[in-house]
């Protein structure tokens, strides 16, 4: 739910086959196992994975701490919060109302929703909401509220009228872009149609009839048995990720699962137990960007076979997750972290690769997290200056990634740790000195710390190589007094 989680880390996973045989079994498990232990290890994912081919289970397993203050152990009966995942669900109850005769996929948003503004819900259709074609901005994307509001309780009207009834970005249907405001807008239709709270309309029409016992919506108050805590990997270390209400994301991320739980949601959709076979195939039929109702649609080429693919990922405060369904060839892959920035999309990603039996790399060392990591255990000069040796000797074996520690640099100087600051994004000026922003980034630590004189080289240089750099442009006058 966080703004700066990018929609559908699945949705890249085209996996480009060289063949489609399967190794055996227990081999793929084993190498499975092998890649998830060696995400483990270098911080890249904490959670639970299961996965499963034509009905059998290959592997069920945790991995890491589900509570590191107390050391327990991840599980396959851990229940971690699934964030926007919860978006398929949502459609899976619109669909159903829809077969009840109870809502009309072309029907428009003020026909169920009465205190929704006329203009934009007179031209809103069911169909718009489910596919992100509404035109509705996104409430999570305002600016400062996921700084502001993310921790105070509000009833889904409430929130849909203070943030969810802005100004449309595009006429309904002619553009893409991911809304959770369309998707929370859906929730309170489920609960105007059937008189019911969104999460017991889940409850008694998908969790119970498929025994998905260890799913639900998550309640702050109510603590769980098997409940992983979220965490964030900053510059601190691992530290517990920052308090959500959790009625904010409500029908477009609230839930919480297991893998073991999502494993049934998938089983259940090949059967025809939840809806019809002709609604279901409406409601896996992509619309613009590849996206249906509640899930992003793969086209994936198997040996120059063509496959259906079906896919999501889930990103709120402190957990990662990402489903995968390869349909054709009766596949699943469900990953889920207790890390807001595990690696859950490219691990299913790796995972693939080990099932069509081709070619895949082991994750490399992350100097970002490594930088954290030595920093916050040496101070960041001792960390810069030990890295800098590691990667004389072994580049090879790292990741450095420009993004990463320019957002490091910066979430230091937002804790006003600017020495710390100027002495990472010095760090990723000698990693990529071709790049412009590296220059911009560091000229704003020099300049927020009161040093002109190496602000005005910095912007300058950044100029130098972006010459339509508006913003720098303006940092060097500012700092010429002109």
């Amino acid at each position: 739910m966080k703004k700066i989680v990018s929609l559908l880390n699945a949705l890249l996973l085209f996996f480009v086959f060289s063949h489609a045989s399967f190794s055996q079994t227990s081999e793929n498990a084993k190498k499975i196992d092998e890649l998830i232990n060696k995400y483990v290890e270098y911080g890249l994912f904490n959670g639970s994975v299961l996965v499963a081919q034509n009905g059998n289970i290959i592997l069920s397993k945790g991995y890491g701490y589900s509570d590191f203050e107390n050391k327990v152990q991840c599980a396959p009966q851990t229940k971690f919060r699934i964030g926007s995942i919860t978006k398929q669900f949502t459609s899976m109850l619109i669909m159903q109302l829809v077969e009840k005769g109870k809502i009309k996929l072309d029907a428009k948003l003020s026909d169920y929703l009465p205190y929704y503004r006329k203009d934009n819900g007179e031209k809103i259709t069911i169909h718009h909401l489910l596919t992100h074609t509404s035109g509705i901005p996104n409430y999570t994307n305002i600016p400062n509220f996921m700084d502001n509001e993310i921790g105070k309780p509000y009833t889904p009207k409430e929130l849909i009228l203070k943030f969810g009834s802005l100004d449309l970005e595009f006429e309904p249907g002619t553009s893409w872009n991911y809304s959770n405001t369309g998707y929370f807008i859906l929730g309170a239709i489920i609960e105007e149609v059937t008189g019911k709270r969104y999460e017991d309309a889940l409850r008694e029409n998908i969790f119970n009839p498929l025994e998905m016992d260890n799913s639900g919506y998550e309640h702050n108050d109510i603590k769980m048995t098997n409940q992983a805590t979220g965490y964030d990997i900053g510059p601190e270390g691992v530290t517990v990720s920052k308090f959500i209400d959790m009625t904010i994301p409500f029908a477009a991320g609230s839930m919480y699962s297991t893998v073991e739980d999502l494993y049934k949601w998938d089983r259940a959709l090949y059967t025809d137990k939840l809806i019809s076979k002709e609604l279901k195939e409406k409601m896996f039929t992509p619309f613009l960007k590849n996206y249906a109702y509640g899930w992003g649609v793969m086209k994936i080429n198997a040996n120059g076979i063509e496959k259906k693919g079906y896919s999501h990922s889930g990103g709120i405060n402190g957990f990662n997750a990402n489903i995968v369904r390869i349909v054709d060839d009766n596949i699943v892959i469900i990953a889920l972290s207790n890390y807001y920035n595990g690696e859950s999309g490219k691990v299913s990603n790796d995972i693939g690769k080990i099932l069509y039996g081709i070619p895949y790399n082991f994750p490399k060392k992350s100097v970002t997290s490594m930088l954290m990591s030595l920093g916050a255990a040496k101070g960041y000069t001792a960390a810069v200056a030990e890295i800098k040796e590691v990667l004389k000797n072994e580049k090879d074996t790292y990741t450095i990634k420009e993004g990463e520690i320019n957002n490091l640099g910066y979430t230091l100087m937002q804790e006003k740790k600017l020495d710390d600051a100027v002495e990472v994004l010095k760090l990723n000026v000698e990693m990529f000195p071709a790049s412009s922003n590296v220059y911009d980034s560091l000229g704003e630590a020099y300049m927020t710390k009161g040093d002109k004189e190496n602000a005005l080289i910095n912007y300058k240089k950044s100029v130098e190589l972006n010459p339509d750099s508006q913003s720098g442009k303006d940092a060097i006058k500012k700092l010429e007094g002109k």
